[in-house]
This record gives structure tokens, C-alpha cells and sequence, in this order.
């Protein structure tokens, strides 16, 4: 169970400053120092907007990550960028996200990266806040690679092969002292009502299984979010009753995008573990206010105890505009202390 009622978290990503959109587009005119301190100031303002908005956990903001998923495609050995399969025009869509083809078996001789991105958290971040690393899990990681036919059927022979690398990147952030970690699925939630849920789960529970009971774990399970785009089905019950074999502390789920629709399934889920609710939305620029959020909360505590509630963003926010994603954050968190 969770160390403090209605705790307020974040999913993992946040919008990164003007000057490292900038800075990112044109690395070839930076040397590794400068790459290094860009970096740290960016890390360092993510953890600040965090702070002062009052959050009871805090992320890096995954401000290294330039793309959720195709940032960890660098680590990973045996992929070639295939330009050929993105549309290049016209409203912005999932399909205009970038896509490798699988060459060769894939390896990740060095890991994902993921530990290096919390150890730089763990020592730029102040005392107090909780410290969480976000990692996709191996389903939602293969989304964006092409099945070679060959070597890999299909996309879940794709996502068994990524399976043993995110597995051993949880165990890694376990060792380095990491206190909370969670594996996003979004693909597993998107895609629920056509495919096998309980494979899924057998997927999922293999992922974590090194950490379960070393550290808190938890899923965020949404809707898609390129661009303020959602992909799947934006249906939770296609997931239950299979997802609530979850080996994890805590699940996440979108409902202020949906405007809280199926908020009575929630209680399903609280009855195995703590569930975080999505409060503010991040695909929207109304600018929720602290009374908004209060109204949200009590919905929420019609289904789950609040000493089993966490509110957090819809998604990340990384594809939220920073002077919004502040915004919307402080007043959650108020919303919260006062609820309490």
C-alpha cells in the first residue's frame, strides 16, 4: 500500500525547455561536455517544476529521451531506421513516428540506458520527494520495429525478444538503489480489445519478475499520446478481468481524456492494488483549477479509498506545453493536500 493518501506522481516524461528542442536538433555543433551539461540543466529544471508543484514523486522528465519508445531503439543492436514506412505529410499521426526494420537477432550489450538516467536523478534531485525511473515494457518497446519474417513472425516473437533486456534493466535499477519503477504498457491497453489479454499479462508478469517485492512497481496503461493523439481503443473493460493479475503495486489508467468514463471499473482494480487515476489532461489546454481536481478526487474515492489513490497526469508530458504541464501540476498537487 501506498505511504500517504491521494499520493501525487507523474508518469514519467515532461516537456522539455525551448533550448533543448533546439540543442537536440543540432548535437553535431556540441562537444561531449557541453552534451553532458545540457543534460544536467535539463534534468535539473524538470526536477524544479517538480518540486515547487509539490509532487510526492518526481522523475528525470525523461528529458534524454527524445522519442518514449525510439530513444532506447540506440541500445539496441540489429535495427535500421526504415524511412520508407512513415508518412511524411499531412496531420500529425502515430504512423508518421519513425520505424526500424529488424536486420539481424537483436542484442543490448549495454543495457537501455535506463540506469545511467536514474543515477544522474538520484544525484541532482533534493531530499524528499520519492525518485521513479519509467522504462516501456517490451510489447510497447516493439511498437515502432518491423517483424524480419525470419528470424521474428510477428510482433509478440519481437516483444519475447525485447522481454530479458527490459527485465534485466528493472533488476539493474533495483541494485542502483531505485525505490519505484514504472513499466509502461500503453500498447497492451491500446490494443486489449483485439488481442490475447491474458498473453499479455504472462508477458508483463515475466518483465518484473526480478524486481517484484524489491522495489514499488507499477504500469501505466493509456490510450496513446502523439502529439495529443490517442491510438487505441479507449476502453478499459476489455482489460479486465485479465489485467488485474498484474504483479504490481500500483496501476495507472487515463480517465480525465474520457471524462472519467468506466470510472466504476476502478474499483476492481483497487481491490488488488493501488490505483493511480489520471486527473489533469494532458492532450488539452483548458488549464484545470484546483477545484476541478477536488471534484475528480471525490468521483474517485466513490471506488477507491483514498489510502489506495494516487492522481497523476493522464500520460507524460512530454507533449504538453511546459508553461501548461506547471500549471496543471500545481494545482493537482493543491488539489490533493487540501483533499487530504
Amino acid at each position: 500500500m501506498q505511504p500517504i493518501p491521494i499520493r501525487t506522481t507523474v508518469i514519467g516524461s515532461y516537456p522539455f525547455p525551448g533550448w533543448l528542442e533546439f540543442g537536440s536538433q543540432n548535437l553535431n555543433q556540441f562537444g561531449k561536455a557541453d552534451i553532458e551539461e545540457m543534460i544536467d540543466d535539463a534534468v535539473s529544471i524538470a526536477i524544479k517544476d517538480q518540486v515547487d508543484a509539490g509532487l510526492d514523486v518526481i522523475t528525470d522528465g525523461e528529458q534524454t529521451r527524445l522519442d518514449f519508445n525510439l530513444s532506447f531503439y540506440g541500445f539496441i543492436k540489429g535495427l535500421k531506421p526504415n524511412h520508407e514506412e512513415t508518412r511524411k505529410f499531412g496531420p500529425p499521426a502515430h504512423d508518421q513516428r519513425g520505424k526500424h526494420s529488424i536486420i539481424e537477432e537483436l542484442t543490448a550489450p549495454n543495457g537501455l540506458g535506463a540506469v545511467e538516467e536514474y543515477n544522474r536523478l538520484a544525484r541532482l534531485a533534493p531530499e524528499g520527494p520519492t525518485l521513479k525511473a519509467s522504462i516501456p515494457g517490451p510489447y510497447t518497446l516493439s511498437g515502432r520495429m518491423i517483424p524480419d519474417g525470419k528470424i521474428y513472425k510477428d510482433r509478440l516473437d519481437v516483444a519475447e525478444a525485447l522481454l530479458p533486456f527490459v527485465h534485466d534493466e528493472i533488476v539493474a535499477l533495483v541494485n542502483a538503489g531505485c525505490q519505484e519503477i514504472t513499466v509502461d504498457e500503453p500498447s497492451m491497453s491500446c490494443y486489449a480489445y483485439k488481442q490475447d489479454t491474458k498473453r499479455f499479462v504472462d508477458i508483463f508478469n515475466r518483465t518484473i519478475a526480478g524486481a517484484v517485492g524489491k522495489t514499488r512497481l507499477s504500469s501505466h496503461l493509456c490510450f496513446g499520446n502523439y502529439k495529443g493523439r490517442a491510438v487505441g481503443y479507449r476502453k478499459l473493460y476489455p482489460m479486465l478481468p485479465d489485467f488485474l493479475d498484474f504483479n504490481v503495486d500500483e496501476i495507472h489508467v487515463e480517465m480525465a481524456n474520457r471524462e472519467f468514463d468506466e470510472i466504476e471499473l476502478l474499483a476492481a482494480f483497487a481491490e488488488k492494488m493501488d490505483v493511480g487515476v489520471g486527473v489533469v489532461d494532458v492532450k488539452s489546454y483548458y488549464i484545470e483549477t484546483v477545484e476541478d481536481v477536488k471534484e475528480r478526487v471525490k468521483a474517485c474515492l466513490k471506488y477507491v479509498p483514498a489510502e489506495k489513490l494516487a492522481i497523476a497526469p493522464d500520460c507524460g508530458l512530454s507533449q504538453t506545453a511546459r508553461w501548461a504541464a506547471k500549471k496543471k501540476l500545481a494545482a493537482m498537487c493543491q488539489a490533493a493536500v487540501e483533499m487530504r
